[in-house]
């Protein structure tokens, strides 16, 4: 058996569905987009067996991406919670049928609230089309299943205009990456977008040392700081320098070494430093790949030391 061949006649099949109503898209879907939009309430989406779980999915969508929504199932709704719904609401009602048991007893209550139903169905001389003030058509020439029974293409229509709903509201809405993040706080977007400098800095127990110090005790402080790096100030508690473990090794390759020798000998002067401990934590870590460095130091607009960032905190707060 060509389990291959089948698995690309499987996407044919539905991605014919797809092209198909691509083609036949009508000024039905355009209306049903401005009822959405015109909503005062929530978009309620429902349905049961295989529509609901496509449903729970739209809803999922719709919410994350500027349409407050959720999904009811019937059958609970049956049992009281047809009061989650108001005629300020707008409801989605899948049945590719258009005929399911459960989704068809609540039908009449829904309208007996004045809230306006979006039916998803092939038939819209069914039942769910006969309540419906808009029936946007899911129609398939066959279910990928080889019996042509198990929803398969007609659930990838569904989903697929559900999310073509989901793209035109968000045009509509001026839907940006920032509104999206917002919605998504934890995700990457959200932490590339939010998280600041100051939100993640170490800002307590900083490894640092006068000019004065010898290069031994330096050495001492770095071990104890664990970032792998000691900074230098002056009198002024300003940053001057800094000494890493990179410069540690450097230096013991010079034939004049002395761990007597003052700090200053083996540091980098005047390294990068940053004074904006609001800049995007993103941002910071771009800087800190173009400059190769792997602390950043936070100072104030005098070079007085506020914090230090690290690219290893950034990496496991899941920056990039």
């Amino acid at each position: 058996m060509n389990y291959k061949e089948i698995a690309q006649e499987t996407l044919n099949i539905e991605a014919s569905a797809l092209l198909e109503a691509s083609k036949n898209m009508n000024d039905v879907f355009a209306h049903a987009v401005d009822l959405i939009l015109s909503c005062k309430g929530k978009l309620i989406v429902t349905g049961v067996g295989k529509s609901g779980l496509i449903g729970a999915k739209m809803a999922a969508t719709f919410a994350s991406t500027g349409t407050p929504s959720f999904f009811l199932h019937p059958t609970e709704a049956l049992h009281g919670d047809l009061g989650m719904i108001s005629k300020e609401d707008a409801v989605i009602a899948i049945s590719y049928s258009g005929e399911s048991e459960e989704l068809s007893s609540i039908l009449p209550h829904i309208k007996r609230f004045g809230t306006p139903i979006i039916g998803m169905t092939r038939d819209t001389s069914s039942t769910l089309g006969r309540f419906s003030d808009l029936v946007i058509e899911v129609v398939v020439a066959k279910e990928a299943c080889p019996l042509d029974i198990a929803p398969t293409s007609s659930t990838t229509l569904t989903l697929a205009l559900g999310d073509a709903l989901a793209v035109c509201l968000m045009r509509a809405k001026n839907f940006k990456k920032s509104d999206f993040a917002s919605f998504h706080p934890g995700g990457a977007l959200g932490k590339k977008l939010f998280v600041k400098v100051s939100n993640l800095m170490k800002t307590e127990n900083l490894p640092i040392v006068s000019k004065e110090t010898k290069i031994k005790d330096a050495i001492i402080k770095i071990s104890e700081g664990r970032l792998g790096t000691v900074l230098v100030t002056d009198e002024q508690n300003k940053l001057i320098a800094l000494v890493s473990d990179g410069d540690i090794r450097r230096a013991l390759l010079r034939d004049n070494f002395s761990l007597e020798a003052n700090v200053l000998e083996y540091a980098t002067l005047s390294p990068m430093t940053c004074d904006d401990e609001n800049m995007l934590a993103s941002e910071a870590l771009v800087l800190i790949e173009e400059k190769k460095i792997q602390l950043l130091v936070i100072t104030d607009k005098n070079k007085k030391i506020k914090g230090v960032l690290h690219i290893h905190t950034l990496i496991e707060k899941g920056i990039s």
